[in-house]
């Protein structure tokens, strides 16, 4: 029995010494890594976006006493094709990008006179297209951030109208000329896009674009007094645009759904930060913070058609505003987010213009009148709240979906009243008198469709953006006369129109939980024409309201800014 377990036990040993020398013969067993990310190759996506527009008219008549600009916000969609070649950290790039727009502005232009009928110039860019190169340099061990410049040819597809506001003699159709042309110009941008896995990136983009103009036809229109014919004549459009884009690409190099990374640094370089990484939770998360807004905004109400009788607006509404705001992560995609905010301002200016004056407001017909007046104890509130889910998310990185509502509620007082256009055509008070002429109250909700997105970047840096269309908007207003003989008020309602709210901030992590970051952010909203609002006058003598109405009116509001923020996560 013994040498039968002597005999096993040598033939044991005699195997695993055979084995052992034969593979010290043989070179290690080497476990070949997934290969480091390289941006060489092409690659096809999808972007959203937003901003601010102007459309200029040059005035054919001589210089204009008011307007000439038109704010055109926009929303875009659309998708982008590209090739990419790496040459150590240095990334040359190409890239064709379309978008679909949503935009809509209208302002006063060809204002020469008081003593002419100005009109209503209306633009709405609905296609943009660009081709451009870019240079870009990849930072990070692994070079997975990719900070880049662009530039190139752009085109856009621009429609829009010219008609003359209210005339007096009465006529049923103003005289009006349409414009719808397309125009090359050209881009230069700024971007940052980060590749979440071997297959997808992440891109968030700031773009310059700039137009020539297009010569447009302008109707004949009125002089008066005395009683004249202004004939047609030529002005010439140019326009420009910042905008932001949120974008995501898929490379062609790669598997759709490939979710590994090799952790094999691609460059010598040490991390810029050489604290370790902070990584998303894959749980429960929650984030609470609060921002300090530095914003500007501006709201406009037309009253009457594209043929207007009446038009305020109020400009340089530069306000401070503190916020708070929230979101949940929950482990299966799902999200909550939203914030709540209250500012207020003491700056800016409200202009009201009127066309084809008559008696009993004036002695004789005035063509165009334009008064200026202060604003003060303005103040402004709002919030968002959403919910959503994210389709790609991982340790770095998540995106997604979401749908919501968001409120904008703003009031101010107008001080004082000069006229800038006109004789004294109008109850109008002297230079100096500050006295309160009138007020302004308007409140905003609307539906909000979004993408939203966050990731890392090197370290302990992290960006993140949200874009948003609104799809429809709710107005309720109401505006307050007080230097009138009688107390007048308009009760102003309107819906559907649109909107685009879009934010990016980049956050810098102190701690592993606690960041401060800054951003920017740019909100918009309209109605469109043919909505109804009543004016209602109450008399001082017998306080018995007289109601007229109702009448065809839009608004639409822009604010925008910067912000610093300080947040708090909890996993």
């Amino acid at each position: 029995m013994r040498s039968e377990l002597l005999f096993c036990g040598l033939t044991t040993a005699a195997l695993v010494a055979g084995g052992a020398v034969n593979s010290a013969s043989l070179k290690p067993a080497v476990k070949v890594p997934p290969a480091v990310w390289n941006w060489t190759g092409g690659y096809i996506g999808g972007h959203v976006g937003g901003g601010y527009g102007l459309t200029s008219f040059s005035d054919p008549y001589g210089p204009s006493l008011y307007g000439d600009v038109v704010d055109t916000p926009v929303f875009l969609a659309g998708g982008q094709i590209g090739y990419n070649w790496q040459r150590e950290r240095w990334v040359f790039g190409v890239e064709l990008d379309a978008s679909g727009a949503v935009s809509d502005g209208k302002n006063t232009c060809l204002a020469v006179s008081n003593f002419v009928v100005s009109a209503n110039c209306n633009a709405s860019p609905n296609v943009f297209a660009t081709g451009t190169g870019r240079l870009g340099y990849a930072f990070g061990p692994q070079g997975r951030t990719l900070a880049y410049l662009k530039g190139g040819v752009a085109w856009q597809h621009n429609r829009g109208d010219v008609t003359n506001n209210n005339e007096f003699d009465g006529r049923a159709q103003q005289n009006a000329t349409h414009f719808d042309y397309g125009r090359v110009g050209g881009t230069i941008g700024v971007g940052v896009e980060q590749a979440l896995t071997p297959a997808w990136s992440l891109t968030l983009e700031y773009d310059y674009l700039r137009f020539g103009g297009a010569n447009v036809a302008t109707p004949p229109t009125l002089r008066y007094p005395p009683l004249a014919t202004v004939p047609a004549n030529i002005t010439s459009l140019s326009s420009s645009y910042h905008v932001g884009k949120l974008g995501l690409n898929y490379h062609f190099d790669a598997a759709l759904w490939t979710p590994a990374w090799s952790d094999a640094p691609l460059y010598p370089a040490k991390p810029t930060v050489s604290a370790s990484p902070i990584a998303l939770a894959d749980g429960w998360s929650l984030e609470s913070g609060t921002r300090l807004w530095l914003s500007r905004g501006r709201y406009q109400w037309d009253h009457g058609n594209s043929d207007l009788v009446s038009r305020l607006s109020y400009h340089g509404l530069d306000g401070i505003s503190g916020e708070l705001f929230e979101r949940v992560d929950s482990p299966w995609g799902i999200f909550l987010k939203g914030n709540i905010g209250i500012g207020r301002f003491n700056t800016g200016n409200m202009n009201d213009e009127d066309w084809g004056l008559s008696p009993p407001y004036v002695s004789a017909p005035i063509a165009y009148v334009n008064t200026i007046s202060g604003q003060a104890n303005g103040r402004f509130t709002y919030y968002t709240a959403d919910a959503g889910y994210n389709f790609l998310r991982g340790s770095t990185y998540k995106v997604g979906g979401f749908m919501g509502w968001s409120y904008y509620g703003q009031k101010s007082d107008s001080i004082g009243c000069v006229q800038i256009a006109a004789p004294k055509s109008d109850p109008c008070l002297a230079p100096g008198d500050r006295r309160i002429i009138g007020s302004q109250d308007t409140d905003w909700n609307a539906l909000r469709i979004g993408l939203s997105a966050e990731t890392n970047l090197l370290d302990r840096w992290r960006v993140s953006a949200d874009f948003a269309y609104l799809p429809w908007t709710d107005f309720h207003g109401r505006d307050n006369h007080l230097l009138r003989q009688f107390t007048t008020f308009d009760d102003q309602r309107g819906s559907g129109g649109g909107g685009v709210q879009v934010e990016a901030i980049l956050s810098y992590f102190i701690s592993k939980n606690f960041s401060v970051g800054v951003g920017g952010r740019y909100w918009a909203m309209w109605t469109p024409n043919e909505r109804k609002g009543h004016a209602t006058q109450a008399s001082d003598a017998d306080d018995a309201p007289v109601t007229k109405g109702p009448f065809a009116a839009d608004h639409r509001m822009e604010r925008w800014g910067t912000f610093l923020q300080a947040s708090y996560k909890f996993d």
